[in-house]
């Protein structure tokens, strides 16, 4: 893997870390401020389904901090293009469901790591 893969899947790592710990630990304080377009009254009603999410989000940073530490550069190539993948998708699904700016906080970010991953 190429040192700028590294530091893109690094970097998107990081980015889903930042939502787990705001979906899960921030959601009804900090939740508010990110989530304007969500009532006020919402927060507290949706605190579960959001920690939910945030521990999915959770899993796709585990999976591309695992894909570094692989020794073998095919298997973390292999696991961070799983991986990144999946983040794709879920940047995909959702722009298409919920906000177009999940669009390029998520999705372009790892269509950048997966061309770097190709290259």
């Amino acid at each position: 893997m190429n040192i700028l893969s590294t530091i893109l899947i690094g970097f998107i790592a990081l980015i889903h870390l930042y939502i787990l710990w705001l979906e899960m630990f921030a959601w009804t304080t900090r939740g508010r401020k990110v989530f304007k377009t969500i009532p006020a009254d919402q927060f507290e009603k949706t605190k579960v389904m959001a920690a939910n999410q945030g521990l999915y989000n959770g899993f796709l940073a585990a999976g591309l901090l695992w894909s570094l530490c692989i020794s073998d550069l095919h298997w973390s190539n292999y696991i961070a293009v799983f991986f990144l993948s999946c983040v794709l998708i879920a940047g995909i699904y959702g722009a298409m469901t919920a906000s177009k700016r999940i669009f390029f906080v998520q999705a372009v970010p790892a269509i950048l790591g997966l061309i770097c991953c190709f290259l």
